[in-house]
């Protein structure tokens, strides 16, 4: 994927209703433990951004399930402030909301994907301070969001 440098894909989110509720089940699907659920951070440290303005009450819960060769399915669940997440479950109810990529030069790869008509909706920062994110709604003909993972 020359346009984020990279093809190998890191992540499929789920956004839900009940986090606890879909973790136990997924956990009795795949029979494993289910993952702990972490929170997204306070806004100190993760800095969200939504739509280019600060949105320091944008939160979620999260849970991480390693389904092989890297991928995580992660479960996504937001509180009422408006959010990528939060829109999307007000939207379309629950289901599959990002598919990720870890990248290289956060904000080069956010300038390929706008130039190619994209439009970045949400950024911040892992709740540990240890990388941060960014989310591109997918424009004209690519139904889908697009995450951008980097590590510092």
């Amino acid at each position: 994927m020359q346009l984020i440098g990279t093809d190998t894909l890191t992540q499929v989110a789920l956004v839900v209703n009940d986090i606890e509720k879909t973790k136990a089940r997924l956990a009795q699907f795949f029979g494993i433990d289910a993952p702990p659920t972490i929170n997204s951070g306070d806004y100190e440290i993760t800095k969200t951004e939504v739509n280019g303005s600060p949105s320091p009450y944008a939160s979620c819960t999260m849970a991480f399930f390693s389904v092989g060769n890297g991928v995580q399915l992660e479960l996504i669940e937001p509180n009422e402030t408006p959010s990528v997440w939060r829109d999307f479950l007000n939207e379309r109810g629950e289901g599959i909301h990002h598919i990720a990529f870890n990248v290289k030069g956060m904000e080069a790869v956010i300038e390929s994907c706008e130039g190619f008509g994209m439009k970045l909706v949400q950024k911040g920062n892992y709740g540990d301070g240890s990388g941060c994110y960014s989310y591109l709604d997918g424009g004209e003909g690519l139904p889908f969001i697009l995450e951008l993972l980097e590590n510092f």
